[in-house]
Parts: structure tokens; C-alpha cells; sequence
């Protein structure tokens, strides 16, 4: 009976083991892949913009370099710049200043004269193109409710705007993603708020120019039982930003966290231009929070409503709903959702309009935490909100208040790295200590069983 029972502990103190092994993993690589964190001092005062050394540097080059000697830039797979160049001498420039240098055959000049020649184009909706850097080309890409004859009549442009232009055939339709963080309604449909902004007198929203017109009325929750404001300025189609002003006036206190869902804020600290090959996160009211990489930049698409020029292409995915939520990058406002084709199961093309293009032609900045102020913030759309606790510029925040979200997002924070490398040297321990008693046991119980035999 005692040897029964110290098997039963045995037993027991193995399976606590292997289960601290999973809970001490699951929160390491959790912590590990969620949304890095961004600086850690506190915001400046007013908007600042912000670039990832990588990009700043490929920039930097192409400026000096100039069109006719660079084909644009991207972030390579190793966090290395690179940069395309047209001859020897800008390579041995770019490699001098630390980045890697490929040479191709069309300056940045040529390609946009292409993407000039397609726009002069009569317009076929259903369409977009951009200058795909790493390839050296312009893609057009034509989704399927575009007619064979359309399709033929611009294949036929693209040939005659040089041998540089690649055609492509792409599913589903491009679509503005009206229906993002908090949903926003109104009599044009849903949307999602994106960031909030300040003219140094009123408080806005900051989201997608052909989610509604100019006098758009906008109400919070999916009862929509909550006025938030009006639209009271805008471009669509051309671009595809507008403000809504808030009803009470204000955004709320500490107003720089944007919604990611699951009861969690990542705090935004500037805006920023993005580089091809950059990892961003979208959220949506609609499908959440997802991440990919920017592919493009300074896309055109033609729309149904029409023709939207100048915006962020990425493979992260966005479904309607999703219009007009913030896309950002280590706590870096990059853009708010604008378009695309696909959806979060079969995956798909999203579109951005970069947002310091949209606040330099409205004429607003970043809201940032007011002096005095804690580092808390609310999720930027509707009154009543629940406010986030204390949180990293860019890193997820739980909201206090409200629903932490679920166990897996909590063991995904950050913060768990440390205890659950201690969980998961503890379960190793135990794991080592059962099997050296149980060893230990077997040893004297053959000891004795040899004694009793041959005494």
C-alpha cells in the first residue's frame, strides 16, 4: 500500500512537471512574438516622425543618390538596407555608408514614367499598379471583375510604356473595407476609427476618407446607441483620409493608445513613413488585430468609386468593417486602412493611406499624453471607452476595467519572458528529482530483495 501510494505521488509531481513545461513555454514564446515594444522614454509634446534606422538609412541614400541613379529601396531579410542602383559608382557609395547595393537595369526615373503612362490610361476599375523595387518593375495587377477586353486594352498600354511592365492576374475584387481598432456607424455603413489627431483647438479621428462624406454622422458600439462625432473634412477618391470631429470636444485622456482587441491598447508614440519589407500591425474592428509587411508603396488602385493614388501596399490581410483602423509599427502611426482584395482566411492585399500625407493636407498632428498625465491611454474612437493600464510606447497593454481578454493573450505578454523561464526551469528540476528518487528506490529495493536471497 505505501509503495502504491509513493507511485501515485510519483505520478503526480511528473504530470505538475510537464504541465509547468507547457505553461512555461507557451508564455516564453508568447512573449517572444508578440508586438515589439518601441522607446521607452516619454512622448515629446507634439508629433514626431519616426524611421527605423534600416529604412532612414536606404532613404538617406536614394535622396543623395538621386532618380536617376537609384531604383528605390526595401529592408532585406538580415535588417540590412539595400538599395538598387543603376551603376558601379552608386553601388561602391552605398556599400561606403553600410548598406548592400544591387544594381539594376531601370532608374526609379523610368519606372514612374511607366506608372505616368498607365494613369493617362482611360481608367478600368479593378486595377492597380505600383514599382515593385526588389524586382526591378511596374506590376499591374487586375482582379477578377475586370473584362477580357479591359484587360487586353491595358496590357497593350503597359507594352508600350516599356519591357519593364509585368501584368498580373489577382482573385477576389478591390474594395474600399467599409463595414477597424473601435467600430464607428453611421447611415454609410461601418468603419473603424484609426488615430486620434489635434488641430491645437479641436480633438478628431483620424480614418478613411470614402468611409462617409463631409457631414457623416458617426455612432459608437454595434448598437450604435453612442453619438461620437462628424465628419468635417476629407479626400476620396484622389486620397483616402477624413476627420471626424468629437462630439464632446475631446478624445479623452491619454488618447495616444489605439484598440489592438482583446481588451489590450498599444501605445503610439509618432508617425512615420514605412519601408518595403517592414513588419506592420493593422487592426480592425472587424478582424482584429493582424500583422504582415509593407510590399509597396505609392500604389495607385482604381477603386469602383474611384481612383486612390500614393498609398502603403501590404499582404497583411483586412476585411470590410476594417476601413480606416490604424496600421503602425513599434508604437510608429503608419497609415489607416483604405482597401484591398481577400480576407483573413484565404489571406489577401490590404492598402494604406500613409498617414503624415493625410495630417500634412488637413493640417492636424498626433494627439500625445497631456503634461501631468500618466502613461495610461483610451482607444481612440468611441465615448466611454475603458482606459489601459500603464504601458511601453508600442507594446500591448492590458485594459483595466474591462475584459483582460483571454488566457493565451495574457500569457503572451511581454512581461511573462522572465517567470516563464523560471516555470520552465522549475518543471526540469522536478523532472530531474522524481526520476533520481525513483532511481534511488529501485536501487535499495534490489539491494533488499538481493540480501534476502543469498543473505
Amino acid at each position: 500500500m505505501r509503495h502504491a501510494r509513493r507511485r501515485i505521488a510519483r505520478r503526480a509531481v511528473r504530470l505538475a512537471a510537464v504541465g509547468g513545461l507547457l505553461l512555461g513555454a507557451t508564455m516564453v514564446t508568447g512573449a517572444v512574438a508578440s508586438e515589439p515594444s518601441g522607446a521607452s522614454p516619454a512622448p515629446a509634446p507634439a508629433t514626431r516622425t519616426l524611421a527605423g534606422p534600416a529604412a532612414g538609412a536606404g532613404a538617406g541614400l536614394v535622396e543623395r543618390l538621386g532618380t536617376s541613379r537609384t531604383a528605390g529601396h526595401w529592408i532585406g531579410e538580415d535588417g540590412r538596407p539595400v538599395v538598387a542602383v543603376t551603376d558601379e559608382a552608386a553601388a561602391d557609395a552605398v556599400r561606403r555608408a553600410g548598406a548592400e547595393a544591387k544594381l539594376v537595369r531601370h532608374s526609379m526615373r523610368e519606372l514612374k514614367s511607366a506608372t505616368e503612362r498607365l494613369r493617362s490610361a482611360p481608367r478600368v476599375a479593378g486595377t492597380a499598379w505600383l514599382v515593385d523595387y526588389r524586382s526591378n518593375e511596374v506590376v499591374v495587377r487586375g482582379d477578377s471583375t475586370v473584362s477580357r477586353a479591359d484587360w487586353s486594352r491595358l496590357t497593350e498600354t503597359a507594352r508600350s510604356a516599356g519591357g519593364f511592365v509585368r501584368m498580373e492576374r489577382t482573385r477576389g475584387a478591390f474594395t474600399t473595407r467599409l463595414n477597424g481598432g473601435v467600430p464607428m456607424l453611421s447611415a454609410a455603413g461601418r468603419c473603424s476609427a484609426g488615430f486620434n489627431v489635434t488641430d491645437g483647438r479641436n480633438e478628431f479621428i483620424l480614418t478613411a476618407g470614402h468611409c462617409g462624406p463631409t457631414g457623416s454622422v458617426w455612432f459608437s458600439g454595434e448598437e450604435g446607441d453612442g453619438q461620437v462625432g462628424e465628419t468635417v473634412a476629407g479626400s476620396f477618391p484622389g486620397d483616402d483620409f477624413s476627420l471626424v470631429q468629437y462630439a464632446n470636444g475631446e478624445a479623452g485622456d491619454a488618447a495616444d493608445v489605439v484598440s489592438v482587441g482583446g481588451g489590450k491598447g498599444v501605445r503610439i508614440t509618432g508617425a512615420g513613413e514605412p519601408s518595403v519589407g517592414q513588419r506592420v500591425f493593422r487592426s480592425g474592428s472587424t478582424s482584429g488585430l493582424r500583422d504582415g509587411r509593407v510590399t509597396g508603396v505609392n500604389a495607385t488602385v482604381n477603386y469602383p468609386e474611384g481612383t486612390v493614388t500614393g498609398l502603403i501596399e501590404t499582404d497583411v490581410c483586412a476585411e470590410p468593417g476594417d476601413s480606416g483602423g490604424p496600421m503602425f509599427s513599434e508604437g510608429v502611426a503608419l497609415g489607416v486602412t483604405s482597401g484591398g482584395n481577400g480576407d483573413c482566411t484565404a489571406g489577401g492585399t490590404t492598402f494604406f493611406q500613409p498617414v503624415t500625407e493625410a495630417m500634412e493636407s488637413l493640417g492636424v498632428r498626433l494627439l500625445v499624453p497631456r503634461s501631468g498625465q500618466g502613461q495610461g491611454g483610451a482607444p481612440p474612437a468611441a465615448p466611454g471607452g475603458v482606459a489601459p493600464g500603464d504601458a511601453a510606447p508600442g507594446s500591448p497593454a492590458p485594459v483595466t476595467g474591462a475584459d483582460a481578454g483571454t488566457l493565451l493573450a495574457r500569457l503572451a505578454d511581454r512581461r511573462n519572458l522572465g517567470p516563464g523561464l523560471l516555470v520552465v526551469a522549475g518543471s526540469l528540476i522536478a523532472l530531474a528529482a522524481t526520476r533520481w528518487i525513483r532511481s534511488e528506490q529501485d536501487r535499495s529495493a534490489y539491494r533488499r530483495q538481493y540480501s534476502a536471497q543469498w543473505g
